[in-house]
């Protein structure tokens, strides 16, 4: 069995690689200026940014497999596990690391913001790869979260100063995927977007619907070797539509076809994948807005000329 090392505070890592331990509920690590440490397999209890300069390490991080290096970041997030479990081997790593507890932000508004941050659910394979201005920017604000916890003498402000500092940081990383986001669309994005048409295709054509239902949002992001967040994000940057939407309005394009080759609306929906004709009878009327059998009546129509 691995060897799993339980990050349930900021510390718990800042000990583990010998780093400086500043705060209860924030860790700013500079691998730069420890000494040689060891890989662990991390279980964490905290929000984590990795910020990874030239390594020869390969690291993995639940599906996903990250090349560190190349001024490249990762985030992490209560719940999730990653690393390179601990084979006694002492490696020296290059870059920052920032971490902080749930705890410190708490009842703020940016902890109603974390879901918005949908970086934190990207697989590590999906890394930031930070632009030298990028990279010196995110640096920065790191390192004045690390100036404020060494020398501040007003506890009393510093939780706010520490919090506007991770918004600021965390704003930035926004930007900065959306700028990734833009500059792969012409060249990788469109492939994903082709790759995700045929994946719905070949989806009915080997008849996966009889066995699985209705293909989903996680079905289709695992099979693109994508975390469902960064694939819905693509789609939407593509698209301007969510991937729940692009797979349903693939579905009921299909139901028309159906229909128009005359099957019933029972025959369609379990053709398409649903349990009960009248669940897709719901979907269909909501999507055109007229029922199945209003839609077949007004094709059987005669047609009237003026």
């Amino acid at each position: 069995m691995k060897k799993v090392l339980e990050i349930n505070s900021v510390n718990d890592y800042a000990e583990h690689v010998g780093a400086e331990i500043l705060h209860p509920l924030v860790s700013v690590i500079h691998y730069n200026e420890l000494e040689h440490c060891r890989h662990s397999l991390n279980n964490y209890g905290v929000y984590g940014l990795f910020l990874m300069e030239e390594s020869p390490y390969t690291l993995s991080y639940g599906q996903g497999v990250y090349e560190a290096g190349h001024h490249s970041m990762i985030c992490v997030a209560p719940g999730q596990i990653g690393g390179v479990s601990d084979t006694g081997e002492e490696i020296q790593l290059k870059g920052w690391v920032l971490l902080f507890a749930p705890e410190l932000i708490a009842g703020t508004q940016l902890e109603q913001q974390m879901e918005d941050y949908h970086f934190f659910s990207y697989y590590q394979s999906e890394a930031l790869r930070m632009q030298p201005d990028e990279w010196r920017t995110i640096v920065s604000c790191i390192k004045m979260i690390r100036y404020e916890l060494r020398v501040s003498p007003d506890a009393s402000r510093q939780q706010q100063i520490l919090i506007t500092y991770l918004q600021l940081i965390l704003e930035y990383c926004s930007r900065f995927y959306e700028r990734q986001f833009h500059t792969e669309t012409v060249s990788c994005n469109n492939d994903i977007l082709k790759r995700f048409d045929k994946l719905l295709h070949q989806y009915y054509k080997e008849n996966r619907q009889a066995k699985y239902g209705i293909p989903t949002v996680k079905y289709c992001a695992q099979e693109l070797f994508l975390s469902p967040s960064y694939f819905g994000d693509i789609i939407r940057q593509l698209t301007g539509e969510t991937a729940i939407h692009s797979i349903r309005k693939f579905v009921m394009q299909k139901a028309q076809s159906l229909l128009a080759e005359g099957k019933t609306v029972s025959e369609t929906a379990f053709a398409l994948g649903f349990d009960y004709p009248q669940h897709f009878s719901r979907q269909f009327k909501a999507f055109f807005g007229v029922s199945p059998k209003q839609s077949l009546q007004d094709r059987e129509k005669p047609f009237v000329a003026s």
